[in-house]
């Protein structure tokens, strides 16, 4: 081979790895040039044939070609190397002054139903009262009967009740209407062991529990859903009074709206499960658009009680001549629209993650008397 023919060659060869823009290319020009097909491959397999004079000056020349090749070669990888590096920081430019992404604790929110009712859980377990729960679906006998209602007591008709279809023995049961059979339960197991996951009451007198809870009803509109959450209170003993249940409603209402004062007015009413019944009202101001506890000169109903029925307390299984007691009972959706301004109560269950934002509460900031209800 002449040193022309090389000299074309080797300028050839050196367009192609000047001129290639990325490793892909870069890689083809290698193989055309110097791999086992390659140009410069069959000008070195032709050494063979060649005389031993002739190799001694061809030798040298392609195996300096080689050298310079694959050197060049070399040269333009690494130069490709960083031109793609510099590229992709260019394109993936992160600016680590911006704000990070907010955490899933940060955008997940507690239910104002769940919030309440740890904030309600807060206050009675500083009073010292324990919480029970019961079953969704009660028997006639838990939900009626043992709290006196009378037998063609309106509410156990079919408007009211959601009753199921009666079992083999003609036995209807229900959707407990109210979280009332709690406190039969909570009577009933006062001088056995505990042997269900809900009971969490004292063995023994005297009682003090608050039973939160799901309750249903026939009835729909701005202010009622048929399904909804109340919470009732029951306290038995040889000594309890009306004056004790004020003294515990008042101070329940006082540090739920978070008020250093509050008026409470009773009136007479009629529950089948207590004797006296009362209508509690709550001073309130509803001027400006908003409701204000604590202050102003209007009146707000906002729960009902009275002393514990002597016929619901022997039905229990407890003697009346020895114990008595008082209850209470309200609506745990309520006391959150009151409290936190909301306007419709059917907006509660329609899973809009909207209002769920808007209303919710952080996950972490667990209700404390100390450090604040709704802080």
């Amino acid at each position: 081979m002449s040193n022309s023919e090389l000299e074309i060659l080797q300028e050839e060869i050196i367009a192609k790895i000047k001129n290639t823009n990325d490793l892909v290319g870069l890689d083809e020009v290698r193989v055309q040039a110097l791999g086992k097909k390659g140009s410069i491959s069959a000008m070195l397999a032709t050494l063979g044939k060649m005389s031993q004079d002739e190799r001694k000056i061809a030798g040298p020349k392609i195996n300096g070609l080689k050298n310079e090749i694959a050197k060049l070669i070399e040269a333009r990888n690494v130069e490709l190397k960083k031109q793609a590096l510099e590229k992709r920081l260019k394109s993936e430019k992160l600016d680590i002054s911006l704000p990070l992404s907010p955490a899933p604790t940060s955008t997940g929110t507690i239910h104002p139903v769940s919030q309440v009712i740890d904030e309600i859980s807060a206050i009675f377990s500083d009073m010292g009262f324990s919480i029970a729960e019961g079953p969704d679906i009660e028997t006639d006998e838990l939900n009626f009967t043992a709290l006196n209602f009378p037998p063609d007591h309106p509410a156990r008709e079919m408007h009211d009740t959601f009753f199921f279809e009666p079992d083999e023995n003609g036995e209807r049961k229900l959707l407990r209407t109210h979280t009332s059979p709690v406190q039969v339960r909570v009577m009933k197991k006062t001088n056995e062991k505990p042997q269900a996951a809900w009971v969490t009451e004292p063995k023994d007198p005297p009682i003090r529990v608050i039973m939160p809870g799901r309750t249903y009803r026939c009835d729909s509109d701005q202010t009622h859903t048929p399904m909804f959450h109340q919470v009732e209170g029951l306290v038995i003993d040889k000594t309890s009074h009306i004056g004790n249940l004020r003294w515990v409603l008042e101070e329940f209402l006082k540090s739920f709206f978070e008020v250093d004062g509050i008026k409470t007015r009773f009136r007479p009413s009629f529950f089948p499960f207590t004797e006296p019944s009362m209508e509690v009202d709550v001073q309130c101001d509803r001027s400006g658009g908003e409701m204000k506890i604590g202050q102003g000169e209007d009146w707000l109903e906002i729960l009902g009680c009275g002393m514990v029925h002597p016929n619901v307390i022997k039905m229990a299984g407890l003697d009346p001549d020895v114990y008595q007691g008082f209850a209470f009972g309200m609506g745990i959706d309520r006391l959150a629209m009151l409290k936190y301004g909301m306007a419709d109560l059917r907006a509660f269950f329609d899973a809009d993650v909207r209002w769920l934002k808007h209303y919710g509460f952080r996950p972490l900031d667990m209700p404390t008397l100390f450090g604040g209800l709704s802080s």
